[in-house]
């Protein structure tokens, strides 16, 4: 039996720290989101007991969002968007990878490292000119503002490619032999051999796309086509915040890529190492 050494205790304070700090940004927003903007003002300094744990537990806040806040269209608005992105940049981010993999044509290397350039520029310094694009072909407040520019991810083909790399050329050779084309090379052939790294690709697009912030408050200000992030920040308003529905919507939000997450993290984890960067 170990001894209860000076070390070990330290240690143990040490995790223990760290496990609280780790922890207080979550349970301090899900603890808040059951009760009042009273309550959350009343309790928050000093530091206390009920600063996590609500006096009166109120599930009011979670009701509201959809009664009285039109949370459910707003969350309905984004998982269209999602779902339209994810199956359009899988299909052409893995024919682009499929392409760069297998075929050999003039200035392969440059136009494949012109695409890696793009995912390394921050979305930040493009925001501007590319909302001046959409605005001049009048797509402001419609969903192809959203999608459009969502479907050419750098990131995303280099993934495909790394992964493609890993298929033996001969299996493509054998489908040619039988007569097959380079369409059912990659439909019949490379996509059964890729799914850990579709599903990879599927998650991370899927977070990418319900975290946006910066490109949905630009052009999605109509309630027919604004996104949760967006809808959530407008509970901050000129002159008073709801921060009691904050929390609530803010919980709500995270506990949907969670659930999407956890069933599949397994596929996730494999089609990142499967994308390991290779000679």
């Amino acid at each position: 039996m170990k001894k209860n050494t000076p070390k070990n205790v330290l240690l143990v304070v040490v995790l223990l720290f760290v496990l609280a700090l780790a922890l207080f940004p979550i349970l301090y927003p899900l603890m808040s989101s059951f009760r009042t903007d009273k309550e959350i003002y009343e309790y928050s300094m000093p530091f206390q007991l009920h600063t996590l744990w609500p006096v009166n537990w109120t599930f009011e806040n979670y009701k509201m969002l959809f009664t009285e806040y039109n949370f459910g269209q707003y969350l309905l608005n984004t998982l269209f968007e999602i779902g339209v992105i994810i199956p359009l940049t899988i299909l052409i981010c893995s024919l682009a990878a499929f392409a760069f993999t297998f075929y050999n044509f003039r200035g392969k290397k440059v136009l494949f490292s012109l695409f890696m350039i793009t995912f390394m520029i921050p979305a930040e310094s493009i925001a501007l000119p590319l909302y001046q694009l959409v605005n001049n072909m009048h797509m402001v407040n419609t969903y192809w503002a959203l999608i459009l520019p969502a479907l050419a991810n750098g990131l995303t083909l280099f993934m495909f490619t790394q992964s493609f790399r890993d298929i033996p050329p001969s299996l493509l050779e054998a489908a040619r032999i039988d007569g097959g084309g380079w369409w059912t090379c990659y439909w019949h052939v490379v996509m059964p051999l890729s799914k850990a790294i579709i599903v990879a690709m599927c998650l991370m697009t899927f977070v990418n796309e319900w975290n946006n912030y910066l490109w949905p408050l630009l052009v999605a200000r109509l309630d027919n086509v604004k996104t949760v992030t967006i809808a959530i920040c407008a509970f901050k308003e000129e002159n008073i915040t709801h921060w009691s529905m904050i929390y609530a919507s803010s919980m709500f939000s995270a506990l949907v890529p969670i659930c999407i997450f956890l069933p599949f993290q397994k596929y996730f984890v494999q089609g990142i190492s499967s994308s390991g960067v290779k000679g």
